[in-house]
């Protein structure tokens, strides 16, 4: 396929990452892209959709990636995988001759393997800028469901529906297909119940994700339900204070620099170093903004807080809320550039996974979710407009109106924006200028 149409394919069939800011998957088709990778890492602990799918869909997501890779005119096309997952490298190895110019990068069962920028140091050895993006170092990331969808559209499909990994205080853990716009309820339905009372819902990983409810919605960069206990540890730190954490860090950080030592960017040498912003925020030493500004380099995986500090305190919490009010003041990133750091040292401050699940008492719930690509029957979707990085989708259809799945609702903005299409054939009862629900029959 010739550039121009792969965009063209990726934008109107509303094609973005399945994860994440659901970067809109078209702005990534670029010439300078001589490195494609395919993420297969699953990056929060306890997911299993993309490996899953990949074993599955071998060839058909083996050959988008292809087309992606021609497009770009790639000269070096990556699967990266952790070689944990032996049952998917062994259906890869089996499909990946046919496609020149394609190789598969193994990964240690580290967290997060997944982060964009720990994968592609992980599969080609270059150091994406603090603050950079991956295309400066001549490298596009796509992830295993991002090229199914790709496969799907070069079939005629567009995106109405996400997989979605549902496991842990559930009666049978799946990796299940739900309509986009469906909710959370629907989805624990399909795993059989909640097995706890007054369960609470984890979107999109332990590590990484917040807190839902029943009523939240599966978007397409839902990934995951995580169901716990609603004292669980990991539900108990998405409710701290900010400010009760930041008198908590007064009171009893020791600068020990455990969070900074094990933090995955500061070992490729970005200048974030998270003891230093609990020291100055605690003070309120301004002495020096640059620590504050580096907290811009934050990728949010939440090592620090979830592994890392023996105190229990919240590095990553109280960073974010720094540089959203930064953000909210028109700060912008400073112009930084790499250090040098130590491959022999960044080896020993890894973090194992196994590790990370018995750290934070959820290796009970590391059990298998096995893949149904049946689509979940649902009654009635609530389809937002926006689901990608940036400018929504404009609603094309009225109350009242008759759609058929796969009918475009929403079309791409101005700028960066892709199509929306409904995920259920049936009649349009509101249209709010977000959101889009439409009722089956």
């Amino acid at each position: 396929m010739e550039k121009a149409e792969i965009v063209a394919l990726l934008k109107e069939n509303g094609i973005v990452g399945c994860g994440g800011a659901g970067f809109p998957t078209h702005a990534k088709i670029d010439e300078r892209a001589k490195t494609i990778i395919m993420n297969c890492a699953e990056c929060e602990p306890l997911l299993k959709l993309h490996r899953s799918l990949l074993s599955a869909y071998p060839h058909e997501i083996l050959s988008a990636f292809y087309e992606i890779g021609k497009a770009a005119g790639s000269t070096e096309m990556v699967i990266g995988i952790k070689k944990s997952y032996t049952s998917t490298i062994r259906v890869l190895n089996e499909h990946i001759s046919a496609f020149p110019g394609m190789r598969i990068a193994t990964l240690d069962k580290i967290y997060p393997a997944g982060d964009e920028v720990v994968l592609i140091y992980e599969a080609t050895g270059k150091v994406v800028r603090p603050g950079g993006l991956p295309i400066e170092q001549g490298v596009a990331v796509f992830n295993v469901e991002t090229c199914y969808n790709l496969y799907r559209a070069m079939h005629g499909e567009a995106v109405t529906d996400k997989l979605v990994t549902v496991t842990g205080e559930v009666k049978n853990p799946a990796t299940v297909y739900l309509p986009i716009g469906s909710t959370v309820k629907d989805a624990i339905a399909l795993a059989g119940g909640a097995t706890v009372k007054n369960p609470a819902f984890i979107m999109g990983g332990v590590m990484m994700g917040s807190l839902g409810s029943e009523t939240t919605l599966i978007t397409k960069t839902t990934n995951a339900i995580i169901v716990l206990p609603e004292d669980h540890l990991v539900v108990r730190k998405r409710q701290e204070d900010p400010k009760v954490s930041l008198r908590r860090a007064a009171a009893s950080c020791c600068q020990c620099r455990m969070c900074t030592d094990l933090c995955p960017r500061h070992a490729l040498g970005h200048p974030i170093q998270p003891h230093l912003f609990m020291r100055a925020a605690t003070c309120k030493d301004v002495q020096d903004p640059n620590i504050f500004l580096n907290t811009f380099f934050c990728s949010s995986c939440g090592l620090c807080e979830m592994y890392s500090c023996f105190q229990g305190l919240s590095p990553r919490s109280l960073m974010a809320q720094y540089k959203a009010g930064l953000r909210a003041a028109g700060v912008k990133p400073p112009q930084v550039q790499a250090a040098s750091f130590s491959p022999e040292k960044r080896e020993l401050r890894k973090a194992p996974v196994d590790r990370l699940l018995a750290r934070l008492n959820l290796t009970k719930y590391n059990v298998e979710a096995p893949l149904d690509m049946n689509i979940a029957n649902v009654t009635q979707v609530r389809i937002p407009m926006q689901m990608h990085i940036g400018a929504p989708a404009i609603p094309t259809v009225q109350v009242g109106d008759t759609v058929t799945r796969g009918q475009i609702i929403g079309k791409a903005g101005n700028g960066l924006s892709v199509n929306i299409h409904t995920s259920l054939s049936g009649t349009v009862t509101a249209v709010d200028g977000k959101f889009v629900t439409v009722k089956r029959g």
